[in-house]
């Protein structure tokens, strides 16, 4: 497993807690955007504290194997996040499993990076990790994410009921699944 990789246009890196400033731009530039989507946060979330501890405590994570979490940039602009892609709750033995989770800035939609970052990743998890299956979970209304992950050949398995409490409520998530051929 590398720290660094790129794709055409792209430049995907795990990334410490130097980066914290970073790292709470990104996620200041798109605030409502995400939180749409996401957990209510912390009360210092919005702090570059808070991101430092959070990348280092993830940095940790990775070392050990438990998640990994990659920031985008683009080769043009290799100083600015614009997006990030992570496994998590990476599972081996009988299951060889992960779970995919990403978020793209706004300005950057509609332009293929999510698509190319998460391609390289999903490459990464098969082959370097030897994972059999990535599973991926969406509202049901977040037809990008819908159409992003179908673009990728995941397939819909299901919905599941009241999955996941988002800003206060539980929601339900649709199941997506892609195995390794």
């Amino acid at each position: 497993m590398n720290f660094i990789y790129e794709t055409a246009r792209l430049q995907i890196r795990i990334l410490n807690g130097t980066y914290a400033d970073k790292s709470l731009q990104f996620y200041l530039e798109d605030r409502e955007l995400f939180e749409r989507y996401e957990a209510i946060r912390p009360q210092n979330f919005y702090t570059e504290e808070y991101h430092r501890y959070l990348m280092n405590y993830e940095y940790n994570q990775i070392l050990k194997g438990m998640m990994m979490r990659y920031w985008i940039f683009t080769k043009e602009e290799p100083g600015k996040i614009i997006g990030t892609v992570s496994l998590r709750n990476i599972v081996h033995g009988s299951y060889n499993k992960c779970e995919i989770g990403y978020k793209l800035s706004s300005a950057y939609h509609g332009k293929g990076y999510a698509k190319e970052a998460i391609a390289r990743i999903i490459q990464l998890a098969f082959t370097e990790l030897d994972l059999h299956r990535i599973e991926a979970y969406c509202m049901p209304g977040n037809e990008p994410s819908i159409n992003l992950l179908e673009s990728l050949n995941f397939m819909l398995e299901g919905c599941l009921h009241k999955y996941v409490k988002i800003q206060g409520q539980y929601e339900d998530h649709l199941l997506f699944s892609l195995l390794r051929s």
